[in-house]
């Protein structure tokens, strides 16, 4: 029988000690290599730069076009850049920029590690979805449909049209026995309402409400909001200033609130690390941060890339929250249960 030689190809052979050997070689050139460590400095504070924009996003001014707030709303996305930079730092065989890259990437990782995860738990004792239907939306009929198979017991929509009224009471009428509609917005619901009425958010018309739900387990005031959308202007860059008035508005009609649950639902035009619903954020807890899975980004709906629409509560605890599937909106709908 021939025997076998395994020197040539097993792991202490030949093969394997011409791979340590190239390995060791590559090694020693990166340390013979005077430029390993002034190459890449440009990228180096690339890196620093965008550090700092994650952990100061809150001082970066709004005098001019609202920079700060922009930032602010796709502030998530910043961590796109740390993959890239890292691909340049290897092209350019950067160590330098390489242990600069660690700064942007631990610091994302502190800020949204933590929404990455599913917190979401089995339970809640209530279900509450809110929906900007979108006032041009080619297929009311359908959305309500598909908003009732979601078997919400609240849901808020925004961006009512006065003509698509009727046919969201309608399409809503057998699931939901219980509505109010105030100008733009409107509430849903499976249990009784009470003291329905406009919240005053400083626009000149109503787009924001409250109202008392009587859930079995206790009642809860719910306010629903639509903000004013934020702008992109040639001349002005980005605008929110009336955004900004509506929130704070909105923010102190909360503050003055003594229903000991409350829970928001609304379309903000803003995320929570937009320094300018800070009167609202701050009195109130996001379910998709505290029980969520992911960003749950909610707009635009064909390429979600920031969560606008807004769930949060006070005086509840979140169990779970999530997007709902599309409708023929241009943002998503989102859900959210709750524990008394």
């Amino acid at each position: 029988m021939a025997r076998v030689d395994m020197t040539e190809t097993g792991p202490g052979g030949e093969g394997g000690e011409h791979s340590r050997s190239r390995f060791r070689a590559a090694l020693d050139g990166l340390r013979r290599d005077p430029g390993i460590w002034r190459r890449g400095i440009l990228l180096a504070l690339t890196a620093v730069v965008l550090t700092l924009s994650m952990v100061f996003h809150t001082d970066i001014p709004n005098r001019i076009g609202n920079v700060g707030s922009l930032t602010e709303t796709f502030l998530p996305w910043l961590g796109v850049f740390v993959p890239l930079l890292l691909v340049l730092a290897l092209v350019r065989r950067s160590a330098t920029a390489l242990i600069a890259l660690l700064l942007p990437a631990v610091v994302w990782l502190n800020l949204f590690g933590g929404l990455v995860a599913d917190k979401s738990v089995e339970g809640g004792d209530l279900t509450v979805a809110t929906h900007n239907v979108n006032a041009d939306n080619p297929d009311p009929e359908g959305t309500a449909r598909q908003l009732v198979a979601s078997d919400a017991d609240v849901l808020a929509l925004e961006e009512l049209k006065g003509d698509m009224v009727p046919v969201y009471e309608k399409g809503l009428a057998e699931a939901y026995p219980h509505h109010s509609v105030q100008g733009t917005v409107g509430l849903w619901s499976k249990f009784p309402l009470r003291a329905a009425q406009p919240v005053d958010i400083r626009l000149g018309w109503t787009r924001a409400m409250r109202a008392s739900v009587v859930t079995p387990k206790g009642e809860v005031a719910v306010y629903v909001a639509h903000l004013p959308s934020v702008r992109v202007k040639l001349n002005a860059g980005f605008t929110a200033n009336q955004r900004d008035t509506s929130a704070n508005a909105l923010g102190e009609a909360i503050a003055d609130d003594q229903h000991e649950r409350i829970v928001l639902l609304g379309d903000l035009n803003g995320t929570m690390n937009d320094r300018a619903l800070r009167a609202v954020t701050s009195q109130l807890r996001s379910t998709q941060g505290a029980a969520g899975d992911g960003f749950g980004f909610s707009w635009p709906a064909s390429f979600p890339m920031a969560r606008i629409d807004q769930i949060m509560v006070k005086g509840m605890e979140p169990m779970s929250s999530w997007a709902l599937p599309e409708t023929r909106s241009d943002h998503l709908p989102i859900a959210a249960r709750v524990k008394f």
